[in-house]
């Protein structure tokens, strides 16, 4: 199933009041979002890839940012935020016995997900920043139901003694800005380069868990002559 089949499939599930129009008017400002970001698309292209006129779109849609939020919406609501709370509790409800185990699985399972679903969470990383809307759309949907869950996780490895006392919101912080960071890298800013998956998300790991180690524990290649 090809990416495209699979948004349709999704996206439009339980969306029986769309026309068919509609969801060709939609699954191109999908496209043309991801690929050349909101400011810098128009309707007209969005009309044309789509095969409509330009003025059906505005029939369905006052303007182009009432566009982008009638996909936002549904996508936050019943795409992403279920696939994301279901995938991320796949890796929480599984208790690793070490936190860089939790790590290597978490990453993964992000990996997956980009996969699938890139250019739904490209046009999320681009335009989040520009519209109000998005930020309290994704905290309500997904950083809320995820905060506390990781919290917990991170409570976890802190008792075992895996990983130093600080505040859990510190340590998502520290951890998702590391992941992410390779993520976005990765699938979005410099997906053409020549990635060594593997040896960038064993980078990645090492990276955070020797941030994370607590003072008396031994990392490798730290001891002085």
């Amino acid at each position: 199933m090809s990416n495209q089949d699979f948004m349709m499939d999704t996206f439009f599930e339980d969306e029986e009041g769309l026309t068919e129009k509609q969801k060709k008017i939609i699954l191109a400002a999908i496209e043309s979002f991801s690929e050349k970001g909101y400011a810098a698309t128009s309707t007209s292209e969005i009309a044309k890839k789509a095969g409509v006129a330009e003025g059906t779109i505005f029939r369905h849609y006052k303007t182009k940012k009432d566009l982008l939020l009638s996909m936002i919406t549904p996508m936050m609501g019943k795409f992403i935020a279920p696939f994301v709370i279901k995938d991320i509790n796949k890796v929480l409800d599984h208790r690793f016995e070490h936190y860089e185990d939790f790590l290597r699985a978490m990453i993964e399972n992000r990996i997956e997900f980009l996969k699938k679903n890139l250019p739904l969470f490209k046009i999320i990383i681009q335009e989040i920043p520009f519209h109000p809307e998005l930020k309290a759309q994704f905290k309500e949907h997904i950083g809320n139901k995820v905060f506390e869950r990781v919290s917990e996780m991170f409570k976890h490895y802190q008792d075992k003694g895996q990983i130093i006392e600080l505040p859990s919101k510190s340590i998502i912080r520290l951890a998702a800005s590391t992941i992410f960071g390779f993520l976005i890298s990765r699938y979005i800013i410099f997906p053409e380069a020549d990635w060594d998956d593997e040896a960038e998300m064993e980078r990645t790991i090492q990276f955070i868990m020797h941030g994370l180690t607590p003072k008396d524990e031994f990392i490798p290649g730290s001891e002085t002559e």
